[in-house]
């Protein structure tokens, strides 16, 4: 038997993908599967998941364009985009 823990072991990955017509990339991670909202201005674009345990970069497979990173919320099955817009516009 080999001595020692894996509490320093990490999960690290790459997976080839398309974006859907929505704009969403599905992972599976940890016998679950997670939904991770990248935009529909990158429908049908094919992407790169680079996976580091629960970090997760999405990369434009063409140009190299990070569009999303995020920390995976493991108890979420939809991972919503970041609303970079903090205050709603006022009302018309």
């Amino acid at each position: 038997m080999p001595v020692g823990t894996r509490e320093g072991d990490t999960h690290t990955r790459v997976r080839h993908d398309r974006v859907d017509r929505s704009g969403i990339v599905t992972l599976r991670l940890g016998g679950r599967l997670h939904h991770i909202g990248v935009g529909r201005t990158y429908a049908r674009t094919y992407v790169l998941l680079l996976v580091d345990d629960l970090h997760i970069r999405v990369v434009n497979a063409v140009t190299g364009e990070l569009l999303r990173e995020l920390t995976l919320g493991p108890t979420r099955d939809y991972q919503p985009q970041a609303n970079t817009n903090k205050t709603k516009p006022p009302n018309p």
